[in-house]
Parts: C-alpha cells; structure tokens; sequence
C-alpha cells in the first residue's frame, strides 16, 4: 500500500513538474548582442560642456526643434528632476532587467532565427503610460517612470486596471508585446471569434517568449481577477454563445471585450467583478487548445487563419 502510495505522490510531482515546464527550452546555446543606454540619466545630467557628446550619441533624440534652450529648462526643471531622482530609486542599476530582456531576446530568436535584438535606451516620457515601450527595429526604448510600482504616489489619479501594471515585473511583457505587434500581421477578420483568435495568438506568442514569466502578470490581470477569468470560464462561453456573439461584426463589441479596461461589459450588475479584456483571455484558451491538439510551429501559428484555427482547436472552455 505504501508503494502504491508512493509511486502516486511521484506521478502527481512528475505532471505537476511537466505542466511548469511544458514551454520551457534550453536558450543557453542562443548569441544576442544588445547594448543598454542610460539616455535618462545622460540628459538629466546633461550640461553646457557635454550636451554635443549627448547629441552624437542620442542623434535620434535630438530633433532640430529641440534647442538647447529647450533642453536646459527640461533638465533644470524641478518636477522632471524629481521624476528621474524617484525613478533613480529603483533602476539606478538596470542589470537585472537587462538579464530579463536577455532571456526575452534568446527566447525570440529561438523561434525567429532572423531577429535582430535592438539596442535598449531607457528615458523618461513624462508618464505616458501610452507610451511605455517603443520598439523601432534597432532600437527599443523602455520608459521607465511608467514602472516605479502599482502604489507610487506619482500614480495616485490613475485607475487601478492600469496602474496595476506600472511595475518593473511588466517590463518584459510590454517589450515583448512591442516585438510581438511587429511580428504577427493584422487580421482583417470582423466577426468577434477571428479578433478573440488574433488576440488569442499573440498571448500565446507571450507564453513561448517568457515561459517564467506567470499568466497573471502577462495578460496584466490582478490575482482576483484572473481567479475570476478561471472560474467563470465556461459561464462566459456560454454567454457569448447565448447571445450570438462569435459571429457578430459589432465593433462596440471591441469595447465591451477586448480593449483595455475595468471590466468587461456583460450588462450585468456584477460586471465590476470581471476583468477587461476577457475576450483575450477566452481567445488565450482557444489558442492554446488549437496548440495542444495540433501539431504546428509556432510560425505557422502566425499564419493560419483565426477561422481554421477555431475549427480545429476542440476548445471546451474549464467548468
């Protein structure tokens, strides 16, 4: 009986190990070369003697509108020199995200041969959480005062389902959306299902870029609501079957689903309980499902239609 025992709990060890590291690869072989720049620290210590070295070296951020005038009163300004001495606070040593964006770049170029890592340039925009990576093929700039944590007070006025994210956890998954968004075309589909399906394939692309990374922290979701996506997984199916939605060309249904926000829209008094792009979420669980039942890589995942790709994916959403 002991053995039974036994060999049970090791199985159940085995399977849970397997599930942990069903994405995992081995990315040691991988070579990236990649620069980092303190373009944030450069300009906030900018000075009359070393503004021309600061302009050869960041050519791409000094536009001929920005005199030197323009650029004194940004660094000597009070407010945005108490905004890089706070964000100094917590990424005066960047190495650790630099290690993070490693594994992301290795990880890309294992499923993309062809990537070319970008050179990184930390700034500051302001805030403009709009505006928290850009990724322009050799270059990625990563605005790190959108990341000082959800409860800075800088953040004080800013909804909860977005400042939610303002941490430096988010860092990879923003930069790897910002590289995902290059890799995967835009579907011209309309009905509801095809755009679930097309955000569906770019979660999935986050879950082979950053295996470690939780599904909590990559579709941006608080742990009580992602407790509530899992719970009520089946129950939303079946609303948007109920109501005829998969195959509906309604853009309000963007809003309601898949853009960010609050909460998604179900015209329900207990809405304020989900959260906002569940349709992503729902999407997510097709694609996966399509992955676990079919034999394809993961560029020919970016290629088949969302159409096809639900056909064939024998999704059954968790009760």
């Amino acid at each position: 009986m002991r053995f039974f025992f036994t060999l049970l709990m090791v199985l159940c060890l085995f399977f849970s190990c397997s599930d942990k590291n069903l994405n995992q690869i081995d990315v040691s072989n991988i070579n990236v070369d990649f620069s980092v720049k303190r373009y944030d620290v450069d300009f906030y210590n900018a000075t009359p003697k070393n503004l021309p070295t600061l302009k050869l070296t960041y050519p791409y951020l000094f536009p001929k509108e920005f005199t030197d005038s323009i650029v004194f009163s940004k660094v000597n300004n009070k407010e945005e020199q108490e905004l890089f001495a706070e964000t100094q606070k917590i990424y005066k040593d960047f190495s650790s995200e630099e290690i993070e964006l490693t594994s992301l770049f290795k990880h890309v170029k294992y499923y993309n041969p062809k990537f070319k890592e970008p050179n990184v340039i930390t700034i500051l925009s302001n805030i403009d959480y709009d505006s928290r990576v850009i990724y322009a093929d050799s270059l990625l700039l990563v605005s790190l005062d959108v990341y000082l944590g959800d409860n800075h007070p800088f953040y004080g006025d800013y909804p909860k389902y977005i400042k939610q994210n303002n941490t430096k956890n988010h860092i990879p998954v923003d930069v790897a959306n910002s590289i995902i968004d290059k890799q995967l075309a835009s579907s011209i589909k309309r009905d509801f299902i095809a755009k679930m399906v097309y955000e569906g394939k770019k979660m999935y692309l986050l879950d082979m870029y950053l295996p470690a990374v939780s599904d909590q922290e990559k579709i941006g979701y608080s742990q009580d609501k992602i407790n509530w996506a899992r719970t009520n997984e089946e129950q939303i199916w079946m609303y948007f079957i109920d109501n005829k939605l998969l195959f509906n060309t309604d853009t309000k249904l963007n809003q309601r689903f898949l853009e960010n926000a609050p909460f998604s829209k179900f015209y329900t008094d207990q809405d304020n309980l989900s959260p906002g792009r569940i349709g992503v979420w729902i999407g997510w669980q097709i694609v996966r499902s399509y992955m676990k039942h079919n034999d394809v890589s993961l560029q020919e995942l970016l290629k088949i239609d969302e159409s096809d790709l639900f056909n064939k994916s024998k999704y059954k959403p968790k009760k």
